[in-house]
Order: structure tokens, then sequence, then C-alpha cells
């Protein structure tokens, strides 16, 4: 699994100079330590060092001996319950639940909840791509995104949901995994409505609603859109720029990448949510969702005008309509869980 190489075989690298004797037989990546090979190693056979208080896995026992600290420190939100590694990184952290954005990009003005968020964001603007694959020549402007994209040649998935056999490439993917198919927690509420959330993103989505905040222009016309993803979709199908997404079976164009990943489950006939009562299967987290009323007298849709409380969302958008014109009245719609 190691072999000397020739001064002029060594592989350039693309932040130092230092030599690299060390080759990994499966994928031809060099290192410079024996012990730093060993650890490499360990990424094609699946091998991890597993924390005993949650999911994650590690490469190596020195990067499990320092998150194992995060489970025993007392820096913990009072929101949400994550534990920090320092006083530092749970103000930082609180950001995500206050909204506070302190940094922004000069160019488009975007704001970012960390300064290290804003730099990845500037190499949008100046195409930098300092970290390169050495399988595919892939580039990517970040290196969380070039050790997550490896895993597409190594086929690693090291985050396994404890409540499931399915696997994930990213601790995001599982967080998101277990919020939408595991768990029926929502611990982010609307300040105007009352409404739920499982995700901060989609609260700060919602709470334009209310505010009427566009906070996206187009810097072709006049237009301004309160999500990111509906400004995409005008770039695309107003001034055709942008990418479409192409689904490789009929070739329908998506807009979002998102959509396509939807959309091909229903070629592959995949319905990964699971209803827990019925065990009726869906293809997305919101088909569930809508689902799930029928097993209980639970009725999370209210109408503004008069009150009445319904199971499904479009008797209440109906209901409202009539009420309305019927009282004079403009509400809106609240919800208590969904």
């Amino acid at each position: 699994m190691e072999t000397e190489a020739d001064s002029n075989d060594i592989t350039d690298h693309q932040h130092d100079d230092k030599p690299r004797p060390c080759v990994c037989t499966v994928c031809d990546r060099r290192f410079t330590t024996k012990q730093s090979l060993n650890h490499h190693k360990k990424a094609h056979t699946g091998e991890k060092f597993s924390c005993t208080q949650c999911e994650k896995r590690f490469n190596r026992p020195r990067s499990l001996s320092e998150h194992m600290k995060v489970h025993s420190t007392k820096y913990k939100c009072t929101e949400c319950g994550k534990c920090c590694h320092s006083n530092r990184d749970l103000r930082v952290h609180g950001r995500f639940h206050s909204g506070e954005k302190p940094f922004e990009c000069t160019v488009c003005s975007k704001r970012f909840t960390t300064s290290g968020s804003l730099v990845k964001h500037r190499r949008i603007h100046s195409g930098e791509k300092p970290y390169k694959c050495h399988l595919c020549d892939k580039a990517f402007s970040s290196s969380g995104e070039l050790s997550t994209h490896m895993r597409v040649h190594t086929g690693d998935k090291p985050y396994k949901c404890s409540l499931c056999d399915k696997s994930f490439s990213e601790s995001s993917k599982l967080q998101r995994h277990k919020d939408d198919v595991h768990s029926n927690r929502r611990p982010y509420d609307c300040r105007y409505c009352g409404k739920l959330f499982k995700r901060i993103f989609v609260l700060q989505n919602h709470i334009r609603i209310h505010t009427g905040a566009k906070p996206y222009s187009c810097r072709h016309c006049s237009d301004s859109f309160t999500k990111l993803e509906q400004l995409k979709v005008h770039m695309l199908k107003s001034h055709n720029e942008g990418t479409w997404f192409t689904c490789h079976i009929c070739q329908k164009k998506c807009s979002l990448r998102y959509n396509l990943k939807k959309h091909i489950l229903r070629h592959e006939d995949q319905k990964p949510y699971v209803c827990s009562e019925c065990t009726k299967r869906f293809y997305t987290a919101a088909e569930l969702r809508k689902h799930e009323p029928i097993h209980s007298d639970f009725k999370p849709f209210c109408c503004g005008s008069c009150g009445k409380y319904s199971k499904h969302k479009r008797h209440v958008v109906s209901h409202f309509k009539r009420c309305s014109v019927r009282l004079g009245f403009t509400g809106v719609f609240l919800s208590s869980t969904l």
C-alpha cells in the first residue's frame, strides 16, 4: 500500500510543495506520511469510529475525541438543545435562531451568518475554485464541497439513520431525513400567525408573506421575489439565464434540481415516505403531511375569518374566500402544526 516515488513522479499539490511518497493503490492519491495514508484507506474500506451518543462517524480517533467534547460541553443552545464547543460557537449558532446576518457581500448585498460563509460566497463572483478533485478534475470553492464530492467516487455514506436502514453521504441529509420521515417536531414558530416549522429558513421565507418583503431582485428588470427559487425560475423563463435540469428518462426540463429529483422518483416508482398508521407510501414529505390528518380528529387548518377548522388546507382556502366575501373581512390562515 506504500511505494517510494521518484522526485519527478510526485504529483504537484495545490497548496504546498511537500513531497508525498505514500501512494494509495486504490485511487492513486498521495500523502506525506504513512499515518495519513492509513487514515485515508478507511475511506475505501468503510471503517469508521462511531460516536456512542449520536449517529456521527469519523475516519480518525482524534476527530472522534474532539467531537465527544460536544456532548459534555456547558455551551448548550436553549432553543434547540444543540451543544457547541465554545461560547463563540454558541453565539454564532444563535444567529440561526435570531436571523441575524452581520456579514454582507459588497457585490450583491446578500447577507450571511458567518464570515466563512461570506468568503465562500465571494468565490461565486470571482469564479475561484481552488479545490480540485484528483479523479475527475472537477473543481470546488471549498474543501468541504470537495470532501463531500469524493464520496461520489468512494460510494461512502457514513451517516446512518438509527431508525431505519437508510444511509447518507452528508450529515445535513441525514438530519433532513429524520425531520421529514421520523419526527413531527417543529421548533420554529411564526410570531405573526403561530404557524410552526421544522427549519428556520422555511420560517424566514414564510415571514415574508406577512411583511411583504421581496429581497431577491432581478438585475434585468424591476421584478422582485420573496424566495431565491422564484428568482431562479424567473431568470430562466424570462431572460434565458441559468441552467435547466433535464430528466435523463423523458427529457423533461426542471428549473430546480430539487424538482428534478422529485420527478425522477415517479419514474423509478420510489415512495420513501411511509405513513406510520396505514403504511401508505408517498413520493414527498409534503404528500405525507397532507395525508396524516386522515387518521386523527386533529384539524390543523383554521379559517381566518370565522375560525372554522378543517383537516385539509384546500377546504379552508375555499371556505375562507366565501367568508371574506360574506363578512368583508381579510384575515389570514392559521395552522397549529403544519
